[in-house]
Order: structure tokens, then C-alpha cells, then sequence
């Protein structure tokens, strides 16, 4: 969340913010709930100042009547303190719910736009692949060459699951650690991190567990959920501690099956690993000193653009429009990478993310360091996207098919896999 002391001071600030963003906050509400808070919490403590003025008059010798009296004061002074606080957990706990729904502020660099189209393209590596063939789609790849099953995965597990097979799932595996090999030489720390994780997590990073528009998996009556991404779980590792600046920043790596119920997903450009219930991803993160976050940022997005250089595919780097941000970002680079098998003459495709959420998370989470000056300051927390090994699959599949319905291997992966070229058996 938002520091809470610039409701007013940056009033204006906020409001154009989340009318950049396209979101419906009643901000006049909140900073009306935030007056009534304040006034009701000064009449709470005022209470409790008169009950401990009662309690100190009662300690000495006093007159039959006096005390009786005195008694008397307490319990009433009891009661009205009883009622004043449960009206302020009441309020308080609706303010913070409303305060969870203003977004981030925006970087003043990121394009102010609504939808997909807005964003900018600030960058393209390789010109996309053309074929002297009809290029097909990862999905007839992966069926005509026994590595997908969709038909078998919407029987056993419902529409959106599937099956890897064969030498795909090699193919998965040696992307998974070339990935993990790249970011652990620039520091990260390896994790395997939890698939669930409790519902005050995800809401402090950011993610509604419950709604109709939640895309979260909720686990019935354990107040937990399946995550959707690990940034979930590398952003929880810290709730509620006090780094050690010495120790910023703190970079982290985490492998994670993701469950997402993409609810409203559909169309042509979700068809077949692209988008699913299920899936496999090696995230980034890291936590580091407020005036640093920017700078690793641009660290994060040059080791996604590794990634994905090293493997031969064509992409662009897009600027995301605040309309299309998370709540949390500050701002989000996307790489979108060329699938030949998009639409009639191919498409880019979003494979990664990278967000800068500022102190926004750290605030939910209640996760400080302690400055120089002895002050407790919050974090900054980054996240991004190392591979999504399904969406990465789609890319290598569709870039590197051959005439004869074939599929070579990224020079890059070949030490991983073990073998070059996936044939029709």
C-alpha cells in the first residue's frame, strides 16, 4: 500500500495516478474515513487516559462513598472505552481494506494508456523468423510429434491442463537449468519455494485471493491459496523482519509450479501452453535500498534479455502503459517474444515481466531495513520473470520447426538436452 500520510499532501498526485490507471477509487471516501479514523482514535485514547486516571485515584485510602463512586466511573469509563474501540477495529479495518485499493504511483516515464496498445516498444532484438513454409502453430507441433496432449489433460484435469510428453519434457528440463544457470552467475540465491501460500501474503503482495475478477486458486477453509507466480513466496520470505542494510540487496531465485484460473482468458492468442492453469516458472527477485531499485530493474530486464538472446529468439522490450500495470508496479518492462504460429503471419507474445513495486509491498508486508541514521525505512521488493517454461516453450517450438515437421534444438540448450533435432518418430 501507499504511504497513508500522503493522502492529503499528494492528494491530486494520486487521483490523476489512478485515473492514469483506469481504476475506480473512491479516494474522497478514503480520505473522509481517514478524518473519522483519526477523530475516533483520539476519543479512544482520551478514554483510556481518564480509565487510568480513574485506576490511579482508587490506589489510595479513600472514603466508603468516594470509592464507590470511583468504581462506578470505571465501569461506565469501561464500557464507552469497550464500544469506542470496537467502532474504531471496525473503521480501521474498513480504511485499510480501501487503502488496498489505491494502485502505486506510476513512474513518470511509463506511457499513459489503457490497453495492450498503449504501451511502447522500446526496444527489438532480431528481425522475427519467416519460413518459405506454412508455419503451424505449437500446438499441431506438439500433437504431431506425440509432445502435447490437451485432449487427455481437459479429460483427466478439465479445459486449460495438459500433458508434456517425450523428448518435451527434456526440452522443459534443459530450459529450466539453463535459465537457473544464467541468474545464479549473476548472484541470485536458488529457491524452491512453497506452491501455497496463506491469503495475507498474497494480499500484501498484491494479488486478490477472492472475487469474481480474482485469478487465484483459493484452498477451502485454510485461508490459503495456490500461487500464481513465486513472487508470492520470495515476497512473503521476509514478512514482518528487519533487514540488516549490510545484507541489501538481497537477490533471489525461485522455482514454482503456478496455478492461475485465468478467467476470461480466451481467444486465439491463448490457445494451446500459452495460457493455462497450470505451469512451471524460475522467478527473480530481489529486496535493496530505496535509491537503488531503478538500477536493478534495468539489472533484472538485461538477465531476461540473456535469456532470451541466448536462445537464438526474437523479441521486443515493451514500456507498459498504466493501464495495463498491476496495482503494485511502479513500472513493468515486458519482453515479448516472435511466435511464427500466432495468428496468420505470427505475432510477439509476452514471455516475461519485470516489475519495480517500489515500497508498496514492503508496506503491506511490513518488511524494513535500519538506515545509517538509526531510522527504520521500508524496502524496495523487485520482481521478474527468469522463463516461464511453458510461454518459452511456445516460442522455441514455433521458431524452430522445420519443413519436414520437425523441431531443432537452441545451439544453447543442445549440452542440456542431449540431442539436436526432435523428429516424428
Amino acid at each position: 500500500m501507499i504511504d497513508t500520510r500522503e493522502l492529503k499532501t499528494r492528494y491530486d498526485e494520486i487521483k490523476k495516478n489512478i485515473s492514469d490507471r483506469y481504476m475506480n477509487v473512491d479516494l474522497d471516501q478514503i480520505v473522509a474515513d481517514q478524518d473519522r479514523r483519526a477523530a475516533l482514535l483520539l476519543e479512544v485514547e482520551d478514554l483510556r487516559a481518564q480509565r487510568n486516571a480513574n485506576a490511579a485515584k482508587m490506589k489510595g485510602k479513600l472514603e466508603p462513598e468516594v470509592r464507590a463512586a470511583l468504581i462506578a466511573e470505571g465501569k461506565a469509563l469501561k464500557e464507552k472505552l469497550a464500544e469506542k474501540e470496537a467502532d474504531f477495529a471496525q473503521l480501521d479495518e474498513t480504511f485499510q481494506k480501501e487503502v488496498s485499493t489505491i494502485p502505486n504511483y506510476a513512474h513518470p516515464d511509463a506511457p499513459v494508456g489503457k490497453e495492450d496498445k498503449d504501451s511502447l516498444a522500446v526496444k527489438f532484438h532480431l528481425e522475427p523468423k519467416r519460413f518459405p513454409f506454412k508455419a503451424k502453430d505449437h500446438v499441431q507441433l506438439g500433437e504431431e510429434l506425440d509432445l502435447l496432449d490437451f485432449d487427455n489433460g481437459a479429460k483427466v484435469a478439465g479445459q486449460k491442463f495438459y500433458y508434456i510428453k517425450n523428448q518435451a519434457v527434456i526440452l522443459q528440463m534443459a530450459l529450466e537449468r539453463y535459465a537457473m544457470d544464467i541468474v545464479l552467475r549473476h548472484g541470485f540465491t536458488p529457491f524452491i519455494t512453497p506452491d501455497i501460500a496463506k491469503e495475507e501474503v498474497l494480499q500484501g503482495i498484491g494479488f486478490n485471493p477472492r472475487g469474481e475478477e480474482s485469478n487465484i486458486y483459493t484452498i477451502e477453509g485454510t485461508g490459503t491459496c495456490l500461487v500464481g507466480t513465486a513472487e508470492i513466496t520470495l515476497g512473503g520470505y521476509y514478512q514482518n523482519c528487519i533487514i540488516e542494510k549490510k545484507d541489501l540487496p538481497i537477490r533471489m531465485t525461485g522455482l514454482s509450479h503456478c496455478f492461475r484460473r485465468e478467467a476470461g482468458g480466451a481467444g486465439q492468442y491463448s490457445k494451446g501452453l500459452y495460457r493455462v492453469h497450470q505451469f512451471s516458472k524460475l522467478e527473480m527477485f530481489i529486496y535493496c535500498l530505496p535509491e537503488d531499485s531503478d538500477r536493478y530493474h534495468q539489472e533484472i530486464l538485461s538477465i531476461e534479455e540473456e535469456i532470451f538472446s541466448g536462445l537464438g529468439l526474437a523479441y521486443r522490450v515493451v514500456d507498459t502503459a498504466t493501464g495495463d500495470l498491476g496495482a503494485p508496479a511502479y513500472r513493468k518492462f515486458d519482453i515479448e517474444a516472435w511466435m511464427p504460429g500466432r495468428g496468420d503471419e505470427g505475432e510477439y507474445g509476452e514471455v516475461t515481466s519485470t516489475s519495480n513495486c517500489t515500497d508498496y509491498q514492503a508496506r503491506s508486508l511490513n518488511i524494513r531495513y535500519r538506515d545509517d541514521d538509526g531510522k527504520l525505512k521500508f524496502v524496495h521488493m523487485l520482481n521478474g520473470t527468469a522463463v516461464a517454461l511453458s510461454r518459452a516453450m511456445v516460442a522455441i517450438m514455433e521458431n524452430y520447426q522445420n519443413e519436414d515437421g520437425s523441431i531443432s534444438i537452441p545451439e544453447a540448450l543442445v549440452p542440456y538436452t542431449g540431442f539436436s533435432t526432435i523428429e516424428r518418430k
